[in-house]
């Protein structure tokens, strides 16, 4: 690597790394918000939170790093040609290859960042998540219990709670236990109290009622009772039976799964996922060709390259908004999954015919000599 090379990317590489940790910090605590009401009102721990927050980086970073290399090659390329270094280095015989070859690099490094958050790092991340929360529903209930809605623990144990005091007691309890599908139990109570046991947390329930259908037979039993005790330990299953979402799943699990056989469904959402993990880091050069033949492409105009870099951001934009949609349409529609493919290799395939097409410069036009005297 020559030394002007090493000069740009070393502007680039520091201007994405600021630009992708200052949006990422920006869109991490815009999200963390949602998670300090457990710390706040639930009596979470602040190592949990952050370790939450922690688990979120890796979807953020994977979001904002392609934006980041892209305002890192607009803002670096239109320094250098404001101050005329570009000119510098086109007369002293740099090609558009070598003038690109910088930005470049950087896509590279940023492509195998990316490859390396959608192999490991985003499943790794995601499978830690959806265990803690599991984690948290099933030892620390009282953590997502929210006043007047109604809480899904588990797939057969809805709570809803009118109002907490001060003291950490419940009032106006309802419980829907539908552990049995043909007898339902709901259970209302006054008051209420989550308490340790020695597998996990339990409700005790304070004067209340306990209502169970046989919807075979039509036949309503009540039990009305002064203290009830209900044991959630016994609702929830365990960890490693849960099913693995795709965003939790590698690579190899998303391609080779042995459970997709038996839902078209699922089968048709971890295709999905697969190929975007794989479409990802090619993003990282589709925005770094939309800057590079924005602002090198044309000849130099003393008066600034405002308009070129309003092209470039309303071409990113358009190109972002067709990946959305792309997506979306993959998502319901798996014969649009190649169409990924080509909406992330346009830019690259048209940026470089434009860019690379002729590296040799014109020569300027020789002035046209004055006419001799009569």
């Amino acid at each position: 690597m020559d030394r002007l090379t090493r000069y740009v990317l070393r502007q680039s590489l520091g201007t994405a790394f600021f630009i992708t940790a200052a949006l990422t910090a920006a869109i991490w605590l815009t999200q963390s918000l949602r998670l300090v009401d457990l710390i706040v009102n639930h009596g979470l721990s602040a190592g949990t939170f952050f370790y939450l927050g922690v688990l979120t980086l890796p979807r953020f970073i994977e979001i904002v790093m392609p934006i980041g290399i892209f305002i890192a090659v607009l803002f670096t390329y239109n320094k250098l040609i404001a101050e005329s270094e570009i000119v510098v280095m086109r007369a002293a015989g740099l090609s558009q290859f070598g003038l690109a070859k910088p930005a470049l690099a950087l896509s590279a490094l940023g492509m195998l960042l990316l490859f390396s958050l959608s192999a490991y790092f985003l499943p790794a991340a995601n499978r830690a998540f959806k265990d803690l929360q599991f984690q948290i529903r099933n030892k620390f209930a009282s953590a997502v219990i929210q006043e007047g809605t109604f809480t899904t623990i588990s797939e057969n144990l809805t709570v809803y709670v009118e109002a907490r005091e001060p003291n950490g007691e419940l009032t106006g309890f309802v419980v829907q236990d539908e552990r049995d599908r043909a007898k339902p139990v709901t259970i209302v109570a006054e008051r209420g109290a989550f308490v340790p046991g020695a597998s996990g947390a339990r409700i005790l329930l304070i004067n209340g009622n306990r209502q169970q259908l046989d919807r075979a037979t039509g036949k309503l039993s009540v039990l009305s009772f002064d203290k009830y005790t209900l044991d959630l330990d016994a609702f929830h299953d365990a960890p490693e039976a849960r099913v693995r979402e795709p965003q939790e799943r590698y690579l190899p699990g998303l391609f080779f799964a042995s459970d997709a056989t038996k839902s078209p469904e699922l089968r048709r959402a971890l295709l999905v996922e697969a190929n975007q993990r794989l479409v990802t880091p090619l993003t990282a050069f589709s925005f770094s060709f939309i800057a590079l033949t924005a602002l090198l492409c044309g000849e130099f105009n003393r008066r600034g390259q405002a308009r070129r870099i309003l092209l470039a951001v309303a071409v990113a934009f358009l190109f972002q908004t067709a990946d959305l949609g792309l997506r979306n349409l993959a998502n319901r529609t798996p014969a649009a999954i190649p169409l990924l493919y080509v909406d992330a290799l346009l830019p690259v395939i048209v940026g470089g015919l434009l860019l690379f097409r002729d590296p040799r410069r014109q020569p300027a036009r020789a002035p046209r000599s004055a006419a001799p005297a009569m």
